[in-house]
Order: structure tokens, then C-alpha cells, then sequence
């Protein structure tokens, strides 16, 4: 199984030592596999696709022009990603002190603003953010909780050091495939979850439904949560029926809903029943057509007058994406020093504000050596990995960064951690990253679901992860 597997000093392998000694936590998937045949377990595989479409398990992408629709299975390897008790330990703490200090930076950014009175982060980069909502200013939101619900990329170098590469908080994506993926695994390779003391994702949904609830106004015994989603055709609708499905909430559409007084109202089959905290899986500018995008046919028209009447809470609250712009990104660290007043757990990847004209012309002489990103982007487009890029390529990106240089940022490119995958030459490294996702609610301690997403770049060499970029996942583990 091993035979033409390659390890390389240039890059951590999760299983492997430089030395080629397999690393304790992985010496039981290991043995497991020296047990099989390439046929063996390719039919294992293929019958994990098979359970995939039956459950309909998907994920719709949409071609060039936006016309067509392509929905598929995402691709789902079936060897484990583990991460030892002591490793966790680190990213558990470091992904909660990170959330914590966002939340506060979110409070403030809306409120006093002493981040920017203080020079912590520049004025500019706020009222010109994309993600920035006056509409927001000074409003109170419930238990002062504006991100109850995140995704945090952590990445691996080549030492085996973590770093967070991303923050996701407007609405984070990709938790179900954590419980599917689990799921699949124990169907496939039963014996090793006797063999293995893996902490269990079996709390991580009703923690996530516990910080909704706290949420709702008044304190209300038993809150009515509803999970708002733009519609089946959206690429994530899978995700969003199995969570409302899994959790026992009602999934509704805008149409769904009816704002009376002020207040958020269903429309069932027993008359209007109001509604108390709406977990949406819709982006701010859809939200409410009376306050943002009037042309949104997905929203609810009035919402936000509920909310500004205290009558129903949103989650995660409108305006927080100012907080996972990229270019506020190279700002975290400070802002843990800043509210937390502690050392940063978790380490950001260095990152060149191209914005800054000395910056900028180091990017620009170094673009080789470079991963540029759009502020205001995500999913893996509007990015240049500058190794991987051609030269007209790298030209044309070059004249973008010199066009608009506030909406870029660049990092040097780093050597993503491996792990064996199945590919049509047997297994191979592949490169991977990991979203632990973080749970917060109101007077409650924060949370991190054991586990998280691990994302793979299937394609030989590849760097991009992303699910609309033809990546893939795994099953994580994370041993008690």
C-alpha cells in the first residue's frame, strides 16, 4: 500500500517521520492498511461513494457563467486525519482566545471604536470594509454575542507548527460533512474505533442548538429557532437540511416568514407562531430588502426593524464579516494583546498589506514566492499562488495589485502538512488544512466541536483545498 509513497523533508507528513517511522497516534490506521490490498480497500472506498449519493450527500457548483448547475458528491478520503490530545490542546485554546478577542473587536468596532482612536487598526480599513454595516452602529445585540457560530483555517508547516490562515464568521459552512464523514468512517473501517479512543462529535450539535437558544430575547424558556436558508439551490442546501433536520429546528425561506410589529412570525399550518432567533444561512445583503439589498427576493423584508427592537435574535449578527476581512486578518494578534491582554496561542501566516507601498513593491518583486488574495473573497477565487502560476498569469495579477492595491493582501507561500489519500496510483501525499468550528453562547463557556474539517488538495501539488476548487475531506480524529 506503501510501496511508492514519498516522504519529503520539505513538507510535515501527518503519519510519517522525516526518518520514515510512522508516528505513534497513526500506528494503528497504519497497521490496518498493511493488512489490506489496493483492491480492498478501493472497493470500501467505492462503497462509501455509493452511501454518499444515497444519502445525498452533495455539494452544487456552478459553471463559468453562473447558468448551469453541477451538483456532485464532495470527494471524501477515506484514510483519518489524527490529531493527538496534546495537539489539540493547543488549537482548542488558541481558536477560543481567538473568537473571544474577535467578538470583542465586533462589540467594539460597533460601539466605542477604541481600537481605532487608539491606532490599533487603522480608521480607513473599517469605513471603507465591504462587510462594515452602520446599520449596526450601537445596537445591542443579544448576550453580546455577535459570532456564536465559526470556522477557524488552521494550517501546518514544514516544522509542523500551526498557524491560523483564515477566520470564517459570517456563515461558516462544512460542519455536516464533519458528522457525514464520521458516519462513513465508521462504516468502513468499524474495527479501529474499538482500537482507538476518539473523542466523540456527539455533543458539538446540541452545544451549537444550547448557544442559539441563550440567545433569545427575554431569556425565553423555550425559544423557537429556525434555520433561514436562500433555497434548494443553493450550494450549501444539503448542509442546511441536515443541520435544521439534526438539531429539530424548522428550515425555512424568506417567504417563510412575516414580520408583524415588529416582530418575526412563521406561517404554519396552525396560523402565525412567532419566532425567536434565526440562525441564517443567508449573507447580509440578502437579509432584508427594506435595509440592504432591495432587488433580494431571499430575504425578509422588516427584519431589521425586529432586531433593532430587541424582538428576535440573528446569528451570526449582521456587519460581523468586517471582522474576517482578509486585511483585518494581520490585525488578530494585536487585537488578542489589545482585549485579552494575552500571548497569541495560535500564530497568524506572515502577511504583506499590499495597500502600504513598500509592501507592496516586496510582493511585487517577489510574486513567485507569493499567495496574493482578494480582501472581500473566499472559497478559494480571486487568488494568485504565485509558485503554481504562469508568467502572463502572474503579469495580469500584478497589474490588478497595482490598479487597487487596498483590496489585496499577500503571504509568502507556505508548505502545507500531508497525509496519505487514495489516488489512481495508490496512496500518495496530499496537502491538507483543518476548520475547527467554535461554538459561543450567551453566559456560557466557549466550545470547540473535537474534530473539525480536514480539507484536501487532491490534485497532485495542489495547495487549494476549497470544495469548489475540486477539494476533498477527511475524517478527524482527535484522540482522547
Amino acid at each position: 500500500m506503501f510501496r511508492n509513497y514519498s516522504i519529503s523533508p520539505e513538507y510535515y507528513d501527518e503519519m510519517f517521520e522525516n526518518s520514515g517511522n510512522v508516528r505513534g497516534h497513526y500506528s494503528g490506521i497504519y497497521s490496518r492498511l498493511l493488512q489490506m490490498n489496493s483492491r480492498q480497500l478501493s472497493e470500501r472506498h467505492q462503497a462509501i461513494y455509493r452511501q454518499m449519493i444515497k444519502q445525498g450527500i452533495t455539494f452544487t457548483l456552478y459553471s463559468g457563467n453562473d447558468q448551469e448547475m453541477l451538483e456532485r458528491t464532495i470527494p471524501f478520503d477515506p484514510i483519518p486525519r489524527i490529531v493527538s490530545a496534546q495537539e489539540w490542546e493547543i488549537i482548542e485554546s488558541g481558536v477560543i482566545q481567538r473568537v473571544k478577542a474577535l467578538n470583542c473587536f465586533l462589540r467594539d468596532i460597533y460601539h466605542e471604536q477604541r481600537v481605532l482612536k487608539d491606532g490599533v487598526v487603522p480608521r480607513s480599513m473599517i469605513v471603507a470594509n465591504a462587510y462594515f454595516r452602520p446599520e449596526m452602529m450601537h445596537m445591542e445585540v443579544p448576550g453580546g454575542v455577535y459570532i456564536p457560530f465559526s470556522g477557524i483555517d488552521l494550517i501546518r508547516d514544514e516544522h509542523g507548527f500551526y498557524y491560523v490562515l483564515e477566520d470564517n464568521l459570517r456563515t461558516p459552512s462544512g460542519i455536516s460533512y464533519l458528522y457525514k464523514n464520521r458516519l462513513l468512517m465508521r462504516q468502513l473501517f468499524p474495527e479501529l474505533f474499538t482500537q482507538y479512543n476518539i473523542r466523540s462529535l456527539s455533543q458539538g450539535l446540541n452545544q451549537f442548538l444550547a448557544a442559539l437558544r441563550s440567545l433569545a430575547p427575554d431569556h425565553k424558556a423555550n425559544p423557537r429557532v429556525v434555520l433561514l436558508t436562500p433555497g434548494s439551490y443553493n450550494s450549501a442546501y444539503f448542509e442546511h437540511t441536515f443541520l435544521a433536520r439534526e438539531m429539530g429546528i424548522d428550515l425555512v425561506e424568506g417567504q417563510d416568514l412575516k414580520i408583524v410589529n415588529h416582530k418575526v412570525y412563521m406561517k404554519t399550518l396552525q396560523g402565525l407562531q412567532q419566532v425567536d432567533v434565526i440562525y441564517r444561512r443567508i449573507d447580509d445583503d440578502f437579509l432584508d430588502p427594506v435595509c440592504f439589498r432591495s432587488d433580494s427576493v431571499i430575504g425578509v423584508p422588516g427584519l431589521m426593524s425586529a432586531y433593532r427592537a430587541g424582538n428576535v435574535a440573528i446569528a451570526n449578527a449582521p456587519g460581523t464579516g468586517v471582522a474576517d476581512d482578509k486585511a483585518i486578518y494581520s490585525f488578530v494578534p494585536e487585537l488578542i494583546r489589545y482585549y485579552l491582554g494575552e500571548k497569541p496561542i495560535l500564530q497568524n501566516v506572515p502577511t504583506y498589506l499590499v495597500e502600504n507601498a513598500g509592501q507592496r513593491e516586496y510582493v511585487l518583486a517577489n510574486l513567485p514566492k507569493m499567495v496574493v488574495k482578494e480582501t472581500s473573497l473566499s472559497g478559494g477565487y480571486g487568488m494568485l499562488i504565485g509558485p503554481h502560476a504562469g508568467e502572463q498569469e502572474r503579469a495580469e495579477f500584478a497589474a490588478k495589485i497595482r490598479q487597487t492595491p487596498e483590496r489585496y493582501i499577500a503571504q509568502p507561500t507556505i508548505r502545507l502538512s500531508r497525509v496519505p489519500c487514495i489516488t489512481n496510483e495508490g496512496l500518495a501525499p496530499r496537502h491538507v488544512d483543518l476548520r475547527p468550528y467554535v461554538v459561543m453562547g450567551a453566559g456560557q463557556p466557549v466550545q470547540v466541536v473535537p474534530g473539525g474539517l480536514t480539507r484536501v488538495a487532491l490534485k497532485h501539488g495542489s495547495l487549494v483545498v476549497n470544495s469548489s476548487q475540486g477539494g476533498g475531506s477527511k475524517d478527524t480524529w482527535v484522540l482522547a
